[in-house]
């Protein structure tokens, strides 16, 4: 297992689906099932921290009034 924190959004959803499409076979013993529960749930919450990170960055996006692009900073 990667650390999360050294994970991309694509590679924490691909992990997250393995453990989703496991979990659902209903193999595996109770113990198992449970860990990779746990790390499904750590994983969902990485990915929908990413994905609030990545819709702030877009919300910064915006039209000057000559109709370009430009951006601030996040923290602005």
């Amino acid at each position: 297992m990667t650390e999360q924190k050294d994970m991309n959004f694509e590679t924490a959803l691909g992990e997250l689906e393995k453990i989703v499409a496991q979990l659902e076979s209903g193999q595996g013993d109770l113990e198992n099932s449970i860990k990779i529960y746990e790390r499904g749930v750590a994983l969902r919450k990485f990915c929908e921290d990413k994905l609030k990170e990545a819709e702030a960055r877009i919300e910064k996006i915006s039209l000057d009034g000559a109709g370009q692009v430009k951006t601030e900073p996040l923290d602005a």
